[in-house]
Parts: C-alpha cells; sequence; structure tokens
C-alpha cells in the first residue's frame, strides 16, 4: 500500500511539471484514483471524506476533458493556428487560444526592417512565425532569434523599453504581433489565459536568457 500511496503523490507533482493541459489532467485522474484506492485500503478504516473528494477532482477533471474534445470538434483552426497551437500555445484551451489569435495581427517583413529599436518604447508583443532575426546592442549583433521566438516580452512584463534592436535577416519574415494594451486587457479578463501566457513568455525569456550573451527585450 505505501507503493500507491508514493504513486499518488508522485503523480500529482509530475502532472506540475507538464504544459499540456490535457496530459495534466490524465494524469490528476489517475492520481486521484490511486489516492482512493490508497485511503480505502491502507487505514484500518476508509477514510471516506478524501475518497469523496478525489471522486469530485475526477469528476471535474473528467468534465474538462470533455468541454476540451467538445471545443476542439467544434473549433477549426487554420494551418498555421494549428502549428502555432500544437507546439507553443499546448496549455491554452481552444477558446483561450482562439481569443489570442483574434487579437493578433499577422506581419510579413522584408529583409532589414527594424521590429523593435534600442531605447524606443515598444508598444507590442511579437512572435517569429518564419524567419530569421538579428539582435543587436549599440549597432552589434549578439544574437539571432528563430521561429517559436517572441519579441518584447520583457517589455511587455516590465513596461521598460526596447534594450536592443530587432532587424530581420531573411526575406518575407512573418511574424503575429499583438498590442500590449489590448493583451493585458484580454489577461484580465481570462485568469487561465494569463497563467498559461506567462508561463508561455516566462520559458521563453529564461530560454534566451541562457543563450550567449542574449539580452532581454
Amino acid at each position: 500500500m505505501a507503493f500507491i500511496g508514493h504513486l499518488t503523490f508522485g503523480l500529482i507533482a509530475l502532472s506540475y511539471l507538464v504544459r499540456d493541459i490535457f496530459i495534466l489532467r490524465i494524469l490528476s485522474i489517475i492520481a486521484s484514483l490511486a489516492g482512493i484506492i490508497f485511503n480505502y485500503y491502507a487505514p484500518a478504516e476508509p477514510l471516506w471524506l478524501v475518497i469523496n473528494w478525489n471522486l469530485a477532482f475526477i469528476g471535474v477533471n473528467l468534465f474538462q476533458i470533455g468541454m476540451s474534445i467538445y471545443e476542439k470538434r467544434k473549433i477549426t483552426f487554420s494551418a498555421e493556428q494549428s502549428e502555432l497551437y500544437e507546439t507553443i500555445f499546448t496549455a491554452f484551451s481552444p477558446i483561450e487560444f482562439l481569443k489570442l489569435m483574434r487579437l493578433s495581427t499577422w506581419h510579413e517583413a522584408s529583409q532589414g526592417q527594424k521590429l523593435t529599436e534600442e531605447g524606443k518604447p515598444l508598444k507590442q508583443v511579437m512572435l517569429i512565425y518564419s524567419g530569421e532575426a538579428g539582435v543587436e546592442v549599440s549597432g552589434k549583433e549578439v544574437n539571432r532569434l528563430k521561429d517559436g521566438d517572441f519579441i518584447g516580452e520583457m517589455s511587455f512584463f516590465t513596461g521598460t523599453q526596447a534594450t536592443a534592436t530587432v532587424k530581420t535577416l531573411s526575406e518575407n519574415t512573418r511574424y503575429l504581433s499583438w498590442d500590449k494594451t489590448a493583451l493585458s486587457a484580454l489577461m484580465q479578463r481570462n485568469p487561465n489565459l494569463r497563467f498559461a501566457l506567462q508561463s508561455i513568455l516566462g520559458n521563453d525569456l529564461t530560454r534566451k536568457l541562457q543563450r550567449p550573451a542574449q539580452p532581454s527585450l
């Protein structure tokens, strides 16, 4: 029985590490089932309070999984949106992702176009969909950004000006942008979306900071 108890808490701990909300709910259900078994057989008498709460947690997660499957069938994404959803925004529900996409604007930039300018206010958060961009500080290139990299997340978090200039390096660089004010308002209205987006932007920023000589944009 001790193994079942350790399994319960191990699965709960594992669920905190995954980014995919669907997998998280599956792990939570398995953990609750293990918890029910442990609390029924391990004590001298079954702990019905704990068992009933675990049953409630299973019900909530099953309901949310059902809603997620229903939303995925009901909502259709373009090929580009599907790629973004499956690679970057996996923590979002389909409806949350659709709200985010409705707020975005697609752009196509030619080679050498400035997306941010060092020391200047930054009104947008951007995401490179395809292409490459160079990061310059004091006129010197210090790093490069590629597909899936965000631009302006530090400025979005802190409200500061851009600390680097970002220029496109390839022809027909495609990227999305979100107005910072509108994005903040959307996050305030949707706590789950806010949590998921903060996690994605935070992970992106951490990944950049681990690159050599990578400035915070």
